[in-house]
């Protein structure tokens, strides 16, 4: 019987779109190789095993979006640069970073244009996650910055949509299109969630943030009854665009296991809010990530196992 693998979906933040990665021959980040890397060796430590066959077991799906916005952005930019205007090189940070939120936060009935592609690229990554691991894999969501509140969207979209039967607003066509009908792309294998450097403490007073998604997903027992999953929120205190979820509200406090406080970056970025763009190769953020998944894979694996023993 060959073993089950486990499906992490991988999703980046504002500003962390890499401009030269062409879509058709997509080459990952800096960032994510580190990340997957690091989660990769320290998973096979916790198993006893070659880094190698780690990666059998472990797989990987970068969820890039941030082609969606760069035209817009660009047109932008293009109009109003060299109009005597100073810290050009801030501003065109400024645009990339929080143009990315007002841009994707445009959910309008007029203009869903891009909330609903940016969902539509999640259902594709999630479809492909599918193929590789298998229909009923367990699902965990590692997301950096905007990429958390785009992950706390989607999957509310997503269980909110299978709770109303169907609601086409939460889940337009175009998205359901990108779509299979596997327990894994409908949500229900959702197990581990993991939000670094979150802003969604600054959405908490939208509607779609006054009660945050389910994890591990209700549906979860009915494919892996022993699994127990967990949502850990990793904020560096010196980070003025992260903060802890668990006090927002008592439904908050309930479905986060822990806000965790951590000290991310180096010497010229730990203290500051620069902090905010080094959560990918922390290393204590990576290990307790992989020892989560490793308690995941031993625990799926050996109730198949018991259950042929039986």
């Amino acid at each position: 019987m060959s073993v089950q693998k486990i499906a992490v979906a991988v999703i980046h933040g504002m500003g962390s779109g890499d401009p030269d990665v062409d879509e058709g021959k997509l080459e990952k980040p800096e960032y994510f190789s580190k990340l997957s890397r690091q989660i990769i060796e320290r998973f096979a430590q916790q198993l006893g095993i070659s880094p190698e066959e780690s990666e059998s077991r472990l797989v990987f799906e970068y969820i890039y979006w941030a082609p969606l916005l760069q035209p817009e952005q660009q047109e932008l930019w293009d109009k109003v640069k060299g109009e005597n205007l100073r810290f050009e090189w801030l501003r065109f940070f400024f645009i990339n970073v929080l143009g990315d939120t007002i841009a994707y936060q445009v959910t309008s009935e007029r203009d869903r244009r891009l909330y609903d592609g940016i969902h539509g690229r999640v259902a594709q990554s999630l479809r492909t996650l599918a193929e590789k691991a298998g229909p009923t894999a367990p699902l965990c969501t590692i997301a950096h910055s905007l990429g958390t509140v785009i992950a706390s969207n989607y999957f509310y979209d997503l269980q909110e949509f299978t709770r109303t039967r169907g609601s086409k607003v939460l889940m337009p066509e175009s998205v359901r299109n990108q779509m299979g009908n596997t327990p894994l792309e409908r949500g229900e294998t959702l197990t581990l969630f993991y939000s670094l450097g979150s802003p969604i403490a600054l959405w908490s007073l939208h509607q779609k943030f006054d009660r945050p998604i389910q994890v591990p997903a209700k549906p979860l027992t009915n494919y892996h009854p022993n699994l127990v999953g967990e949502w850990v929120n990793f904020y560096d205190p010196n980070d003025i665009i992260s903060y802890p979820l668990k006090s927002l509200s008592p439904e908050y406090e309930k479905v986060v296991t822990t806000d965790w406080p951590v000290n991310v970056g180096n010497l010229l970025t730990s203290w500051n809010p620069l902090s905010h763009v080094a959560y990918w190769s922390d290393n204590f953020i990576t290990g307790a990530i992989a020892e989560a998944l490793a308690s995941t894979w031993k625990v799926v694996n050996l109730d198949s196992f018991t259950a042929i023993a039986q």
